[in-house]
């Protein structure tokens, strides 16, 4: 592979993340019909279309999409190598793309923005909140928040919370008209508040006691996405909710809320910060990384 190839590669993978000739022409810093030019020659010099054009849409053919793969860990490491070089300064600087759900963002992270941003001025934080556990190589972000169970072996992780309990909480009135469930089997004659992540799937309340786990599929006339939606949907009488204790504890505290089946929601793994792992760690996501860092 000679050096004209490389650089065609380069653009060939900008169209691919945007299937669009013109956003990566915006990326790359180039006029669109040298974006044009360069998936040309490559297709020509390889032998195969790597692109299937469209008024409309571009999107990688199967050769195409076959050599992506192999050449996305070799651009994300020719990227972090210039990065780690280009961040070589007094302190941390440049982009840094960090996903993670809206509550590790809300409970976790945006409380202490201002003081993490007083500190490293020079680095550009781009947060995307998702209830979906990303595929951060594939995704292009430099790390991601998830509950420690939910880690892939592959990743390096450091813990940024505590563990974690869940909570079933109703309101007081709500327990003036329905009697309070002493087992999980007498959640099935409640109204329950269930919650659907943004992958469509229904969350099925996962209880456990004395090491036995027990999942129960509840009922009830009301689905939410967010947790801050659902304990102001429990206040109000809606129903019972399954949410994490952290969220609720001053409202249980003030009896605003009641706990129910404590027994039966043992702490867990709280959230923890993960990443690839790399040879060389840009010094922006090392900051991030000790920065947000459980006790730190």
């Amino acid at each position: 592979m000679n050096r004209t190839q490389l650089s065609q590669l380069v653009v060939l993978a900008a169209v691919a993340q945007h299937e669009s000739f013109r956003k990566a022409a915006a990326e790359l810093g180039i006029a669109p019909s040298a974006v044009s030019h360069a998936v040309t020659m490559l297709e020509s010099s390889l032998g195969v279309r790597l692109l299937s054009r469209t008024t409309r849409s571009v999107r990688p053919t199967r050769e195409g999409q076959q050599l992506l793969a192999s050449l996305g860990p070799a651009l994300g490491e020719i990227d972090a190598a210039v990065a780690a070089l280009a961040d070589i300064r007094a302190h941390p600087a440049g982009p840094l793309r960090i996903t993670m759900p809206r509550l590790a963002a809300e409970d976790l992270v945006v409380p202490r923005l201002g003081a993490f941003l007083r500190l490293y001025p020079d680095i550009e934080l781009d947060i995307s909140t998702d209830d979906r556990f990303e595929d951060i190589v594939d995704k292009g972000f430099d790390a991601g928040l998830r509950l420690g169970e939910h880690l892939e072996a592959d990743m390096i992780a450091v813990r940024a919370s505590g563990p974690w309990r869940g909570a079933i909480v109703g309101s007081p009135g709500y327990f003036a008209q329905h009697p309070q469930p002493t087992h999980p089997r007498d959640l099935i004659g409640h109204r329950c508040i269930r919650r659907r992540f943004a992958s469509g799937h229904l969350y099925r309340w996962e209880l456990e006691k004395h090491g036995r786990p027990l999942v129960v599929d509840v009922t009830g006339p009301l689905i939410l996405s967010d947790q801050s939606l659902i304990r102001a949907a429990v206040l109000d009488g809606a129903g019972l909710a399954f949410v994490f204790e952290q969220r609720v504890e001053e409202d249980i505290r003030e009896s605003r809320l009641i706990q129910v089946l404590e027994d039966w929601c043992p702490p867990f793994d709280g959230f923890h910060i993960y990443y690839p792992s790399r040879r060389q760690m840009r010094p922006a996501l090392r900051a991030f990384v000790d920065f947000f860092r459980y006790g730190s």
